[in-house]
């Protein structure tokens, strides 16, 4: 049961009725894992792969921008000992600095605990004021005393009407593992298919500790920000366009600092974020899964992808079928907690070769294996209803589960489980969820995916 007070067991009720949602700044090893919170397949781990020789060009283009980049450190309030080590470079000459919100996200949430420094590539240190952040892509701004970066400069962004072409060689820099600061000489690959939101697909290396380091063309001008790479894969990195970190400086650069926790803003920019997310994903047709009895909802992949398996041909005991669809984007809130993204995946059952009895007794296992949570530090236990539905004359058994955001007050985890309960030895299971929805968004959606059950049109 939840432990909060929240006035909608009736609203699921009527939804049921009416049927019928990135590289991390470098950290030591026990801070590394984001917890409980599956996530999305796009690694969040850099990839250990050693970057090739540079050419003349990135050596070129690394000394023109070396005195604009900084290492960016989140140390404890009282202590000098580091917490995380991330990138960022300077985009004005009043101490501006673009980095990723995870590197600074200790800071922004905990201010009472951490604090910001950076330190240039010769070695000049000072402090920094946090101002703002773009969670949803994973940016922030900061400023350091302009005194202290006196006569430095900074880094200009490339025009928005002078894109790149797939092919152009771009350079990726930043500090990697707190080693040294490096160039990675890499290639432009246009933008992730089927991300809901752009990003920059580069092949090159980019290392933990590199997050928040600059990407540039060869005249030097910022195109793309560091902010995740593909986990066991080689030359795989993603990249934050350059237009979303000039927009947050230029709305945010008079901005006072952030002086306490900052989940109200955060709080703010993640109801607006969902509040598209579902409007989006809502707007989309269902697709057929092709099932000979059960018409089963399976999503477009304007921005999931979908994988499916089986059990072989010749399987002579319980045959089934398996679709899942997820999001590959999640958004990061802190060390242990990532949301914002759908998945959802149904099974289809053939108990024949069984018979009644023995399908029965799996069929109710697998309903019972699904896992709803539970309540930890950053959300409350699943509150879940339980019902009977009908959905055009095929009879469902339909739990929906939410649980709570304890700090970001009035987004939920929404969960379902559905199961067709009209066949000894047939059957359908299906689950879907969306991380981080306001209530009225969790109802809609409910509604949305029961109206993708019904029976095959063959086999009415």
């Amino acid at each position: 049961m939840l432990s909060i007070a929240l006035p909608w067991r009736a609203a699921v009720a009527l939804a049921l009725t009416l049927a019928a949602l990135p590289l991390h700044a470098q950290q030591p090893a026990p801070q590394a894992q984001r917890g409980a919170s599956p996530p999305p397949p796009v690694a969040q781990a850099a990839s250990a792969v050693a970057p090739a020789p540079v050419s003349a060009t990135a050596r070129r283009v690394y000394e023109r921008a070396r005195s604009h980049l900084l290492q960016i450190r989140t140390l404890l309030k009282n202590q000098d000992s580091q917490a995380s080590v991330g990138s960022g470079f300077l985009v004005s000459s009043e101490g501006h600095i673009v980095t990723n919100y995870h590197v600074i996200s200790q800071v922004a949430l905990e201010p009472e605990r951490y604090r910001l420094q950076f330190e240039t590539t010769e070695g000049l240190q000072g402090t920094l004021e946090l101002l703002d952040f773009d969670v949803r892509r994973d940016l922030a701004l900061l400023r350091a005393d302009p005194a202290a970066l006196k006569a430095i400069g900074a880094l200009s962004f490339r025009p928005k009407d002078q894109p790149l072409s797939k092919g152009d060689r771009i350079y990726s820099m930043g500090n990697p593992h707190d080693v040294a600061f490096a160039v990675v000489e890499g290639t432009y690959n246009g933008l992730v298919e089927r991300s809901f939101d752009p990003l920059i697909y580069y092949s090159g290396s980019i290392n933990s500790g590199m997050s928040g380091g600059p990407v540039v063309d060869e005249e030097g001008r910022v195109v793309g920000v560091n902010v995740s790479a593909m986990f066991f894969a080689q030359q795989m990195s993603f990249l934050v366009p350059g237009q979303f970190a000039q927009a947050l400086f230029e709305r945010s650069r008079s901005l006072k600092p952030l002086k306490v926790a900052a989940w109200p803003r955060l709080r703010e920019q993640m109801l607006a974020y969902q509040d598209e997310l579902v409007q989006r994903f809502m707007a989309q047709p269902w697709r057929v899964a092709g099932h000979p009895r059960y018409q089963l909802p399976v999503p477009q992949e304007q921005f999931m992808r979908c994988w499916g398996r089986g059990t072989p041909s010749d399987t002579k005991g319980l045959e089934f079928q398996r679709s899942q669809c997820r999001m590959e984007h999640a958004v990061f809130i802190n060390g242990g907690m990532q949301t914002g993204y759908l998945d959802m995946s149904h099974e289809a059952y053939d108990g024949r070769n069984l018979g009644s009895i023995r399908f029965s007794r799996q069929y109710s296992a697998s309903f019972r294996n699904e896992r709803l949570g539970r309540d930890d530090r950053d959300r409350t236990a699943p509150f879940c209803k339980e019902d009977f539905v009908e959905r055009d004359g095929l009879p469902l058994r339909a739990v929906v589960c939410m649980r709570a955001y304890r700090k970001l007050d009035g987004l939920h985890d929404l969960s379902i489980l559905i199961t067709t309960v009209d066949a000894k030895t047939e059957g359908a299971l299906g689950r879907f969820d969306a991380k981080g929805v306001s209530f009225d968004n969790a109802l809609k959606l409910t509604s949305h995916y029961l109206g993708g059950f019904a029976w095959a049109a063959k086999a009415r």
